[in-house]
């Protein structure tokens, strides 16, 4: 429950905001009744979330509620950078991201949302600026 109640202090604190969750959906080794439950509880508390699939390319943008499912790929190849220029584009203000991240950044890359990468795993991998919370 610690993972639920950390993302629970999140989502109060960013609920006006335009948010943005994005799923790496480059390979389906992930526990994903875990990353079903991450979609669910984040479409609960905001139901204006935008769900992004991405993996080395974006892949789907839906409205949370209106999410027909996650497919996921096997190919193991995931670029942080289409999903950020996105968000960059778009003015999303906070952007949660489902990763294990391993994916590519251009490092010249301007970020605009504050990122929090969400871990479906116990490791905390080094990552390049935002929040980490591990959700297992």
């Amino acid at each position: 429950m610690r993972w639920q109640r950390e993302l629970l202090k999140i989502m109060q604190n960013n609920k006006e905001k335009k948010l943005a969750l994005v799923i790496d959906t480059s390979n389906n080794q992930t526990d994903q009744k875990l990353i079903e439950n991450v979609v669910k509880f984040i479409g609960e508390m905001n139901p204006e979330s935008i769900l992004v699939q991405a993996d080395f390319k974006i892949r789907s943008i839906s409205n949370i509620k209106e999410s027909e499912g996650i497919k996921y790929y096997t190919h193991g190849k995931s670029s942080y950078t289409e999903v950020f220029e996105w968000a960059n584009e778009e003015k999303i203000e906070t952007l949660m991201y489902v990763t294990d991240v391993t994916g590519f950044l251009y490092d010249e890359l301007e970020v605009k949302p504050y990122v929090y990468w969400l871990i479906p795993d116990q490791f905390k991998p080094k990552v390049p600026f935002g929040k980490i919370l591990n959700v297992v």
